[in-house]
């Protein structure tokens, strides 16, 4: 490259890991100061002449704003595993890389998905608040034979919905419980019936389930998937968990079944619209844990995956294919590189 002016490069979060300060060698950067994301408006603002974006999920990258940053833009480097906030199509037809961010959180978010497991079947989270709000000593028992009963989930089915790499480490974790393992997926997985588990219609993994766990990508297929007809069809002991996209879910169906008792309870990281609404009526409820979309979040993870953007851009700089390229059409658009 000699003496060439490096790329700029627009970063809408701060990431504070070391693979950036070589992203910063390699690039002219320049990051977004606050918390919050950036609107529509100040992401075109300040990113107008950048060569390279890096993105986060609650980053709305339109054919819009994309086609505002031409003709400089060359390549979105998703600081996540998912890509939907991208308008894909848009970037293939215009030359534009996209890449991702997969593979590295799998095992972060399969523990997450078994800490809201557990936190909904033993109600941790009321249990907490039974201590805290001063509940437990008002109630004038240490222990009662009836205090906070749960569900016991060893021995018990889980049903996995969605067997990529998360899905399949949901269930090498779900051997430690001894339970009964089905799954369902566009396709079967040997990897999912290696580890004992069996396929089975979506309808009969809603019915026979005892726990059910969504790890699908959002798709017009998936989207609102989990919905009234499927909800009645579970237990009415059961629970569902979802770490994987909220428009997977029809929340609104959830907050119905959840209220009127339908199923036990329910496990949530995502959600159709984020942050959710704290007004929402779904939130009021006992029997939903409620976390803000951390099944990522560790730091031995969250570092990997700033590794992984770099490993990408730096690719991309020198004219190679990034490792982990989502849209592949685009190289028959035009060749990587600056």
């Amino acid at each position: 490259m000699g003496s060439s002016p490096k790329p700029r490069l627009f970063v809408t979060r701060e990431i504070p890991f070391t693979s950036f300060d070589k992203v910063k060698e390699l690039f002219d950067v320049t990051v977004w100061p606050e918390y919050r994301p950036p609107t529509k408006e100040e992401l075109i603002s300040r990113a107008k002449g950048s060569q390279a974006l890096v993105t986060t999920l609650e980053d709305k990258v339109t054919c819009e704003v994309i086609e505002a940053l031409l003709p400089d833009l060359r390549i979105i480097a998703q600081y996540a595993v998912g890509f939907d906030n991208v308008d894909l199509d848009c970037a293939t037809r215009h030359g534009v890389y996209v890449t991702n961010t997969p593979g590295v959180l799998t095992e972060a978010t399969a523990d997450f998905t078994w800490a809201l497991i557990l936190a909904v079947a033993r109600r941790v989270v009321e249990a907490d608040q039974f201590v805290r709000s001063g509940a437990w000593r008002s109630s004038g028992a240490a222990w009662h034979p009836t205090m906070l009963l749960g569900l016991e989930i060893y021995g018990k089915t889980l049903g996995i919905v969605g067997s990529g790499r998360i899905g399949q480490a949901v269930a090498r974790r779900a051997k430690g419980f001894n339970m009964r393992i089905l799954y369902n997926d566009v396709r079967r997985y040997p990897e999912m019936e290696e580890l004992g588990a069996q396929y089975v219609s979506l309808e009969d993994l809603f019915r026979e389930s005892d726990v059910v766990t969504l790890h699908v990508p959002l798709t017009p297929e998936t989207t609102n998937m989990v919905n009234e007809r499927l909800l009645r069809m579970m237990k009415r002991t059961a629970i569902l968990v979802n770490t994987a996209r909220g428009k997977v879910i029809d929340i609104d169906a959830l907050y119905r079944a959840l209220k009127e008792g339908w199923i036990a309870g329910a496990g949530l990281d995502v959600y159709p619209q984020e942050p959710l609404d704290p007004n929402h009526p779904i939130t009021k409820l006992p029997n939903v844990v409620l976390a803000p979309h951390i099944g990522s979040a560790t730091h031995e993870t969250r570092a990997r995956m700033a590794e992984l953007v770099l490993q990408n851009l730096e690719a991309f700089l020198r004219g190679q294919e990034p490792p982990t390229l989502v849209n592949t059409g685009v190289v028959k658009v035009r060749p990587p590189g600056f």
